[in-house]
């Protein structure tokens, strides 16, 4: 998996790590147990902080969607805990999401389709 950082964007560097990797996750890009890069590799290879780098994996363990190590580096889960909820901090974007969208003129069922096109059905 490729992470592509948006220097410009008002999103903070380890967030947009976080965000590609949990997206890697979901899209089945990246699998359960597979390795993921160390923090020296990904950061240097990205060009960032290793701090960096080591934050969004901080954050993905807590989340729950990765394991770390010092022998073994860091893994995806190979079970990730359904809670069957939506954050408040994601629901809160995703209110977001769908004001913008209906300020935009796209229709609920245009919407719906966005929505069952990225979740694969």
């Amino acid at each position: 998996m490729i992470i592509k950082i948006n220097e410009y964007s008002d999103v903070p560097i380890y967030m947009q790590i976080r965000n590609q990797i949990v997206m890697g996750i979901s899209s089945g890009e990246l699998e359960a147990g597979e390795q993921l890069p160390t923090v020296r590799a990904l950061s240097s290879e990205i060009g960032i902080n290793t701090m960096t780098v080591s934050k969004a994996y901080q954050i993905l363990k807590s989340e729950g969607y990765i394991l770390t190590d010092r022998k073994n580096g860091a893994r995806v889960r190979t079970e990730i805990n359904q809670s069957k909820t939506l954050g408040s901090q994601n629901t809160e974007e995703l209110k977001r999401i769908v004001s913008e969208a209906r300020l935009s003129g796209i229709s609920k069922e245009e919407f719906e389709n966005i929505i069952n096109e990225m979740w694969g059905n």
